[in-house]
């Protein structure tokens, strides 16, 4: 198989300054979880992409000094050699591959607390940046920058550059972006200085070209440098001389850079969830920069398409395709692409579970690529596994995201595969949650992994088969593995977090009535303590349907473990757009089929509130049926000739659809092997010796 003729532009080389770029595959800085202290599990997952055809491989934010210290959230320094030895790692890794390593050089002004560091953030004019999330500020005030602080920073940008261009580094960046110094010095809310650096837009860009001249003067001829500026506010700001603000922006440093990076200013924006925004979503806002520079441009917007990539390029909108969530989901998307392939992409679903990884401080995570974050710590990788000595018939039960995943990586190791489900469709879960709101995209976890399993002769796949255990006893396959999925149940907590049993009343249900189409009749509450998607989204789906919803949940907002997915501004502008009012913090204490009555969770004082129903979104427990069935008749499995009896997913522990996908994976990456359950290899930081610490002498 060959590339498409019509996707050739798309391994086109491109200059950026003094380097080129191998094609327009452009896998744009962002967040692993991946710090300096994991710099082998780090190389590799960068290396992956490399392997796979990205054209230029960047880091996610590399602090240029202790001032900007975003602890405990994951970053990386380039403040002494050592980090330029981790650094290493990486570009020889990616090097190895003919692609261009990049480092996103960042200071974070007043968005970091340096917690860590306990140093006065720095900012234009000492104006704090107001954060949504409680977590991630602090209790420090940033410090108006002078001008011995403006030299500082410019110090240390180009002295972290030399040192960028001693680790390899290709390509070496200026952030101007996403709240952080540079952006607080483009925007008038926060640059309040009535020096040079401040007042019309010529003046509050000045900082800005200052750090990418340092950048240049520092790199020499050796590096590229790149501008990373957002230009979602500036583009809604009317110019004098252009149509806004970020056209004069792009104007006024046309020629200082070698590349634009452009992007949106918030992350619910910039990586915005598929639930709320299509493929392609920045043009609107980044469509004009190509038409005022003559420097290569790199934007994203989640492409998965090549046609919607090629169109981009071709109607002069990009030069590069910058992926972030599609190059962790497919490594290996642009070889795809070349080879003729596209069918083979594993598409990235817009979840934004990668992006939660990050907030958690963890290697990366991905919904549709399991071995993400796993390719040094488990040895796997993303397109191959390990074939097995001894094939062995295999029984899956549940044909959902765990259990298809396991399935094709059996299959693939070539065991003799039968994977079995109760359900018309495969998908589990994903049946249903693909029809509610904005979530059609992640049926491409069950699309992806069907379309695979199609071609393997030594898998097959029974719908409609609901086994018991005679039924297995008769199949007696080598293993069996249980992916029977979970269920919600209407179980309550109290504000203690003790559960206090369940609401019995013909009009309360979960969600898998509805799925099972049982809609509610009149005005519903949806009470929702699991506080990820689901509640939010059944919501939407019932109000969609016309029937007056109301929403409560004891988390302080709506759908709140969406902060980590940068989708709970989303999410709210959603639920009022649906007209659906919201009370936080309250628990659902009782409800009579008129009313509900809620409890504030720290007072107890009560709420009524007029309802026909009730959904309770909150605990999922495994279906555990078949399981138990099995267990109780060991004796027969074991003359059967039935070795194993493995649960995998949410049959094993409920979680989010990630889960599930990692667990099946991993399961059929260990059958056959010496060890079962053995854990990853821990990584380290690279580190000179230190002498050991002795208090005696300490304060000498």
């Amino acid at each position: 198989m060959s590339c498409n003729p019509r996707y050739e532009i798309l391994f086109e080389p491109v200059r950026i300054g003094p380097v080129t770029a191998p094609n327009r595959f452009y896998q744009v800085p962002h967040a692993s979880g991946m710090t300096n202290a994991l710099p082998r599990v780090r190389a590799a997952f960068r290396e992956a992409k490399a392997e796979g055809g990205w054209g230029v491989i960047c880091t996610g934010a590399c602090s240029i000094d202790p001032s900007s210290d975003d602890a405990p959230l994951p970053f990386a320094t380039l403040w002494d050699n050592n980090d330029i030895r981790a650094h290493a790692l990486m570009t020889e890794a990616v090097h190895r591959h003919g692609s261009l390593a990049g480092v996103e050089l960042w200071h974070g002004g007043a968005s970091v607390m340096n917690r860590a560091s306990r140093l006065p953030p720095l900012s234009p004019s000492g104006i704090p940046w107001m954060a949504t999330h409680v977590g991630f500020m602090g209790n420090m005030r940033p410090k108006t920058m002078d001008k011995a602080d403006i030299r500082e920073v410019l110090r240390c940008q180009a002295e972290a550059a030399r040192k960028a261009r001693t680790a390899g580094f290709d390509i070496v960046y200026v952030y101007a972006g996403m709240g952080y110094l540079g952006y607080e010095f483009l925007l008038p809310e926060y640059n309040h200085r009535t020096d040079a650096y401040g007042g019309p837009i010529e003046n509050r860009v000045r900082f800005v070209r200052e750090m990418i001249e340092v950048t240049k003067d520092a790199v020499g001829a050796d590096c590229g440098v790149a501008l990373r500026v957002s230009l979602e506010e500036l583009r809604g700001r009317a110019g004098r001389n252009q149509p806004s603000e970020a056209h004069e922006l792009v104007e006024l440093l046309a020629d200082v850079p070698d590349l634009f990076d452009v992007k949106m200013d918030s992350s619910p924006t910039d990586c915005s969830a598929s639930r709320f925004t299509g493929e392609g979503s920045h043009e609107p806002v980044i469509d004009f920069v190509k038409s005022l520079t003559r420097k290569p441009v790199v934007g994203v917007g989640r492409f998965t398409s090549p046609d919607t990539m090629v169109s981009q390029i071709r109607r002069g909108v990009l030069d590069f395709i910058g992926g972030a969530r599609p190059s962790i989901a497919d490594p290996f998307l642009p070889s795809k692409i070349r080879e003729g392939r596209e069918a083979e992409i594993r598409e990235c679903i817009g979840c934004n579970i990668c992006i939660s990884s990050w907030h958690d401080g963890v290697p990366v995570r991905c919904t549709q690529n399991p071995t993400a974050g796993e390719e040094w710590r488990r040895g796997w990788h993303p397109e191959r596994v390990e074939r097995s000595d001894r094939p062995e018939s295999i029984l899956i039960v549940g044909g959902g995201p765990a259990g298809l995943e396991c399935a094709l990586t059996l299959g693939r190791r070539g065991h003799e595969v039968t994977l079995a489900d109760s359900g018309r469709d495969f998908g589990g879960r994903l049946t249903f949650e693909k029809t509610l709101p904005g979530l059609s995209a992640w049926n491409r976890v069950v699309d992806y992994r069907l379309g695979r399993l199609a071609e393997m002769s030594n898998v097959s796949l029974y719908g409609e088969s609901t086994l018991g255990v005679d039924e297995i006893l008769e199949l007696a396959p080598e293993r069996m593995v249980l992916a029977t999925g979970a269920r919600w149940t209407d179980m309550l907590y109290s504000s203690l977090e003790i559960p206090v049993g369940r609401l019995d009343h013909e009009n309360v249900f979960t969600p898998d009535d509805i799925a099972a189409g049982r809609l509610p009749a009149g005005p519903t509450l949806i009470f929702d303590f699991d506080n990820y998607y689901m509640g939010g989204a059944l919501a939407e789906h019932l109000a969609a349907r016309g029937i007056p919803v109301s929403y409560a949940t004891p988390a302080g907002q709506a759908s709140a473990w969406t902060i980590m997915t940068n989708e709970l501004p989303l999410v709210h502008r959603a639920l009022t757009r649906r007209r659906v009012p919201v009370t936080t913090l309250h628990l659902l204490k009782a409800f009579d089929g008129e009313t509900a009555t809620l409890a504030q969770l720290f007072t107890g004082e009560e709420t009524r509130v007029a309802c026909r129903s009730v959904v309770i979104v909150g605990l999922r427990l495994p279906r555990d049926e078949l399981h138990a069935a099995l267990s109780a008749r060991m004796d027969d499995i074991t003359r059967a000739g039935i070795r194993n009896i493995d649960r995998i997913g949410d049959a094993l522990a409920p979680g989010a659809i990630a889960h599930a996908v990692h667990s099946g994976h991993k399961l059929a990456r260990e059958i056959g092997a010496a060890v079962r359950w053995q854990p990853y290899r821990r990584d380290t930081p690279i580190v000179d010796a230190v002498p050991d610490f002795d208090m005696r002498t300490a304060a000498e």
